[in-house]
């Protein structure tokens, strides 16, 4: 396995009380020291890329991961990754997001797990790349904004039961710097600039509309990122100085400092300088 890539947001392929949360930092290094032991956490993609190193991370830090991924078999593996590192509470799913039934059957099983999710991860949503209209099929337009846009709303609808079962939920949702008004550096075929704009909208309405029930909606929308393999010595090691591109790493930690939040403050969205 690589150890590392350059990953765009979306891509299917290569690229009871608050947690206490502190941050401690030598020079030249970054540690943030946070529990999540008492918080169950949905991840849908998680069987590659950003969503493995959440499922990796948040285990570490002693969540209970409930992760999908297109194929049983993907998923499976980061299970195995994980149990491996001593962490038992995890479990896997196979989750198509262009499919409302498997949707629906994704949330049901994690529903035969537990009656309640803390935190739900909407990292799920296929990159197209492609500056042209026409350079895409018309089956991939419509994967591309099923997965993203359709698939984000579904996921929430079908989980939103179980959140608020809850008395800390939250929703993340990882977007891209493509659902932005006004981007326009990325390659990314227009079908995912439209599937990341209906991202940005629904979380935007959503996270008004949820809040009289305590659920907090938290957006982050970067730009291309590095992310190193959790797993391998790049992940302590990969340069984060001014010059170098947005990480993983401050990705999750940016995550971890919101759901680490008392609950009367609500952090909608997370923008990053594209370097």
């Amino acid at each position: 396995m690589a150890t590392g890539c350059r990953w765009r947001l979306g891509c299917l392929r290569s690229r009871s009380q608050s947690p206490h949360f502190s941050a401690t930092s030598d020079p030249g290094t970054r540690s943030t020291d946070v529990r999540l032991d008492d918080h169950r956490v949905v991840i849908t993609a998680a069987g590659r890329d950003f969503g493995r190193t959440l499922a990796i991370r948040l285990a570490d830090l002693g969540a209970q991961v409930f992760l999908s991924a297109r194929t049983r078999a993907a998923a499976e593996r980061v299970r195995d990754e994980i149990r491996g590192r001593g962490h038992q509470r995890v479990h896997a799913f196979t989750c198509d997001l262009t499919d409302p039934a498997s949707i629906r059957d994704f949330a049901a099983d994690v529903g035969r797990h537990t009656d309640r999710i803390d935190v739900l991860i909407n990292n799920g949503s296929r990159y197209l790349q492609g500056p042209d209209l026409r350079s895409a099929s018309d089956v991939d337009v419509v994967d591309t904004i099923a997965s993203g846009a359709t698939g984000t709303v579904l996921t929430v609808k079908n989980f939103l039961p179980l959140l608020l079962n809850s008395d800390k939920p939250d929703v993340v949702n990882m977007i891209s710097a493509c659902g932005t008004a006004g981007h326009h550096r990325s390659e990314a075929h227009d079908a995912f600039y439209a599937a990341k704009s209906a991202q940005a909208g629904f979380a935007e309405i959503l996270s008004k509309r949820l809040r009289p029930q305590g659920v907090r909606v938290i957006s982050l929308y970067p730009p291309d990122f590095d992310n190193p393999d959790p797993l391998s010595e790049d992940w302590e090691n990969t340069p984060r100085e001014a010059k170098d591109a947005l990480t993983a790493q401050s990705l999750v930690e940016c995550i971890l400092f919101a759901v680490a939040q008392p609950r009367d403050c609500f952090i909608k969205a997370f923008h990053f300088e594209q370097v």
